[in-house]
């Protein structure tokens, strides 16, 4: 299994997110990430719209889940209802509005990996500050998925703006190609190709999700240094 890994590099603006979803991958020449330890220092801190202080929890590396070998969802989200992800981290809360009439497969994995309690307990293995902060994977490493693969190419002119939720894939993989790994864009724009799955919008708590593009991390790895932990993701209906 690859990790997923961010790619890009200072000489050109094309950057490239990759991650593994199912049994079949292929590897880069890319660093492997080192597990993040609790640190000493200061949490990182940011402020929402009506100014209150936003600021992370000191919290210890959960243990990774390990290998997972789920079968291929088969749950549908009803397009005519509205489906949120609340999602409660160490950082603070938010919700995604899941793209459920856009890309009904890929939301629909979200969904059912979320009611399993698939995400609970897992971190956000990789934050690239002014970019993406990517999480979902079980072993914590970069190098996990749910053991199955969705394929939902997003539309053409798919852009992945501030607040987009995707999820992640390598770049064997055809577009829309997805597993468990989503990241979240904290960049205006982040310039990215229309191969990732779209998965929804953050529409509350975009202030969480900029305090946890933030965590300081390791500049070889892209690792945070202190364990950003995504503690529950709720999913629900109106």
């Amino acid at each position: 299994m690859i990790r997923p890994i961010v790619l890009f590099t200072l000489a050109v603006s094309a950057t490239a997110i990759a991650a593994c979803g199912g049994a079949t991958s292929t590897t880069t020449s890319q660093p492997e990430p080192t597990t993040a330890a609790v640190t000493e220092t200061s949490a990182p801190q940011t402020a929402d719209k009506a100014g209150a202080k936003l600021t992370c929890t000191p919290v210890s590396q959960p243990t990774p889940k390990g290998p997972q070998s789920l079968p291929v969802p088969t749950l549908t989200l009803d397009p005519a209802k509205v489906w949120t992800a609340e999602v409660k981290t160490n950082c603070g809360d938010f919700t995604i509005t899941l793209a459920a009439k856009l890309a009904p497969k890929t939301s629909a994995s979200f969904a059912s990996l979320s009611q399993k309690g698939f995400y609970d307990g897992l971190i956000f293995h990789r934050i690239v500050d002014g970019f993406v902060a990517q999480g979902g994977d079980p072993l914590g490493s970069g190098q996990g998925g749910p053991g199955y693969s969705v394929v939902e190419a997003p539309a053409a002119d798919q852009t992945y703006t501030r607040g987009v939720v995707a999820m992640a894939k390598t770049s064997a993989e055809a577009p829309g190609t997805s597993g468990s790994q989503f990241f979240i864009v904290t960049a205006p724009d982040a310039g990215l190709p229309p191969e990732y799955a779209l998965a929804g919008q953050v529409t509350k708590g975009q202030g969480v999700v900029d305090l946890i593009g933030s965590v300081p991390t390791d500049p070889n790895t892209e690792s945070p240094l202190s364990a950003v932990v995504i503690e529950k993701v709720t999913i629900k209906s109106s």
